[in-house]
Formats: C-alpha cells, structure tokens, sequence
C-alpha cells in the first residue's frame, strides 16, 4: 500500500484524506463544466475565466500582470490569451495606465459581453446541488472552506485572494470577526472570498 491519498486504501486511514479526495473530485467537475462550454464557444477555458474575471473586478486587476498572478499562470500565457480574445473582437486594450506605456487594461466589448452572459452560469449544476443542504451545515461548510482558502493563501499554495482574514479592514473584537470598513461584526457566513473593497493587510 502507499502512502498517497490516491490509494483508495490508503484513503480509508482518516477523514482528512477522504475530504482531500473529494475537493478533488469536485475540482474536477468545475474543469469538466468549464470545457463543456469552453468547446461550445470554441474558446480556451481561461479564456472564458479571463473573460468573466475582467468583467467583475476592478480595473486596476485587469493587466496582464494581475491576471498571470490571479490564475498562477506566465504573463506570456496571458498576453497571448488577451491577443486572441482582441482578434475575436471581445476585449479591447486601454493603454491608459499610469507611467507604463508598454501596460494595458482589459475591457470587454459588448460582444464579450455577451458571450459571458452565455458562459458564466457553467458552475450552476454544482451550486442547484448545494441547495438541498440545509442552511445549518451551509454555514459549518462555508466556515471550514473561508479558512481553508485562507490557510492555503498563508502558506503560498494559492497566490492570491481578496479574503477577508488578510484585509487590512479586518480585526477580532472581542474573539468575533469585525470589519473596521463597515463599522460592523461579521458573522461566519459574512465573510467574503472576494471582497470588492479588499485592501492587503501589512501586518
């Protein structure tokens, strides 16, 4: 027997591991969803996740140095991605950007547009599967996933997350979550994985 979670023997040792396995397996049903649009629309996954992150976030996560570090992927990868997203005519490139004339921000056309209108909704089949769980071990769930998320980030497994833990906005009062932005405690089920107002903590 070996000693790899992929061992379904091996697996059977404790919780832990069975958990690990199935993350995975969930992780790969995302992938699945992902290609099955991604071959409809004769898009690239990570073009439609370029596509749909640039039409949520800020524009100052809209450069290639950004994305490349979101998606843990080169910058190469990404400029060439954003090229033929440009000759589909989905984005267009803003090179209105501080002091860097070489720099660009992404936008998306009113076609690209579009076409995430089509694409976003590829995760659906999971989460109409997270509504038969009732609101008590939802909230016990998302409690150990916020953490997990933020423990994976603290030990440089995952580059980058808008979380709250790691935001500068972010204190314990009294042993509760507080948010010093919106002058109030959070609840478990408050905290966000991707906040709009996220600002890295220094500390």
């Amino acid at each position: 027997m070996s000693n790899t979670i992929f061992d379904p023997e091996y697996q059977e040792l404790d919780l832990p591991k069975k958990i690990t396995v199935g993350l995975d397996r969930i992780s790969a049903a995302f992938k699945v969803l992902l290609w099955e649009k991604a071959k409809k629309l004769e898009l690239s996954p990570i073009q439609i996740q370029i596509l749909i992150f640039a039409t949520y976030h800020a524009k100052e996560y809209c450069t290639v140095s950004y994305i490349a570090t979101e998606f843990n992927i080169t910058k190469a990868t990404v400029s060439d991605t954003i090229r033929v997203l440009h000759e589909k005519k989905l984005l267009v490139k803003d090179y209105n950007i501080i002091t860097d004339k070489r720099s660009y921000y992404i936008k998306l056309t009113t076609k690209g547009k579009q076409l995430v209108k089509e694409t976003e909704l590829y995760s659906l089949p999971i989460e109409e599967q997270l509504t038969g769980i009732n609101a008590g071990d939802l909230e016990f769930l998302y409690k150990h996933i916020s953490h997990l998320v933020y423990q994976l980030n603290q030990n440089g497994i995952l580059s980058v997350q808008r979380i709250c833990f790691s935001c500068q906005y972010y204190s314990k009062m009294k042993g509760k979550s507080y948010c010093n932005m919106l002058k109030k405690p959070l609840k478990d089920t408050d905290i966000r994985l991707d906040c709009p107002e996220y600002s890295k903590s220094t500390t």
